[in-house]
């Protein structure tokens, strides 16, 4: 690493309670054996002016910070990382709650995992219904994004139960670095269904085809509103506007069309902005620090936007734990590293 990486990596450590030391793994996982090479997490306790949950402790307890991600055995590492920054980090982490969606096959073993890691976690994993969205999913520009478990949060306010009117969605490779608690309480004004960081200086006609652009019927969808480019990697949710609003059907109505007419090329986002485009709750960009996971086998290492960070986000083709795996980490993976979990038998493990 240049002395300017490395400058750049004792800088951004600043927002990092633990050491920046890397393990850099010689062999890839044994696929077979992921479910249970975790350390336990250690046990993260409120403060004293958190509301204690008692022996009366209920999932509808308005005290409770509500947290959705989605769980599979190739992402599970950095689900891992990513429940175990938001402990840390919480002011209140007895009162975070998490609700996991898993596919079929493997929601009882990835939820045991879960639940060895961090004993004193309150979750519930719910298994994700793959026929819902799998006639409604179109080819992408990358398989990965062609997994229906990519669109389970189409279908959140559906799967969970009722009473849990918000929630904070987060995709695995993300790591929070500040309270969660300071998401959790960001309001949304009017009758905003979602909170997001936006962008608006992104080329927003790329999104979409030139089919769609030059279908008046199609495209009058963003007549008279600012849409902007937002990623739904990390949103604020208020469940009980999108049950009112019914806005599963609404995505679903335009994945239809995207099987019979090819209007974009991108998974699951385009539905989405096609929905809410111009109509979300714009946060900080501290919030999603996206884009961090260009391949650095291509030489395109993200650095951090200017500004304040809250949260990091690996979007992108390039995972930290894959390329820390490798030996080729880029600068930004050192922050994803303290938060690993993962069991390195023989190494020395990260403090």
């Amino acid at each position: 690493m240049t002395y300017l990486g490395q400058a750049l990596v004792l800088v951004l450590l600043s927002f990092v309670p633990y050491s920046a030391q890397a393990i850099r793994l010689l062999l890839p996982e044994n696929t077979n054996s992921r479910f249970s090479r975790y350390n336990e997490a250690p046990k993260y306790l409120n403060r004293e002016d958190c509301r204690v949950k008692g022996s009366s402790f209920s999932v509808c307890d308005p005290s409770l910070v509500h947290v959705a991600m989605t769980l599979d055995l190739k992402y599970l590492r950095g689900s891992i990382a990513a429940i175990h920054s938001v402990l840390k980090h919480a002011s209140c982490p007895e009162n975070v709650y998490f609700h996991f969606i898993a596919s079929d096959s493997g929601s009882s073993k990835l939820g045991n995992t879960v639940k060895s890691t961090f004993p004193s976690l309150g979750f519930e994993i719910y298994p994700f219904n793959e026929m819902l969205v799998k006639n409604l999913i179109s080819s992408s520009i990358r398989q990965a994004l062609e997994e229906p478990l990519n669109y389970a949060r189409i279908y959140l306010a559906d799967i969970i139960q009722p009473c849990i009117t918000r929630v904070i969605y987060l995709d695995s490779d993300t790591i929070l670095i500040d309270d969660i608690q300071k998401l959790w309480g960001i309001y949304l004004t009017g009758k905003r269904v979602i909170g997001a960081p936006e962008y608006c200086h992104a080329n927003f006609t790329k999104y979409f085809t030139d089919q769609f652009w030059f279908d008046p019927m199609l495209s009058r969808v963003f007549e008279g509103k600012k849409a902007c480019y937002f990623n739904t990697g990390v949103m604020v949710m208020d469940l009980e506007r999108w049950r009112g609003g019914e806005y599963t059907q609404k995505i679903e109505k335009w994945m239809r069309i995207q099987k019979e007419r090819r209007i974009y090329e991108l998974g699951s986002l385009p539905p989405f902005l096609l929905v809410f485009g111009g109509e979300i709750e714009a946060l900080h960009h501290r919030w999603n620090q996206h884009g961090l996971g260009g391949d650095n086998v291509v030489n395109s290492c993200r650095s951090l936007h200017p500004g304040p960070v809250s949260l990091l986000h690996w979007s992108g083709k390039g995972k930290p734990w894959v390329r820390l795996d490798l030996g080729r980490p880029c600068p930004v993976d050192h922050l994803w590293a303290p938060y690993d979990l993962h069991r390195t038998e023989g190494l020395p493990k990260h403090h």
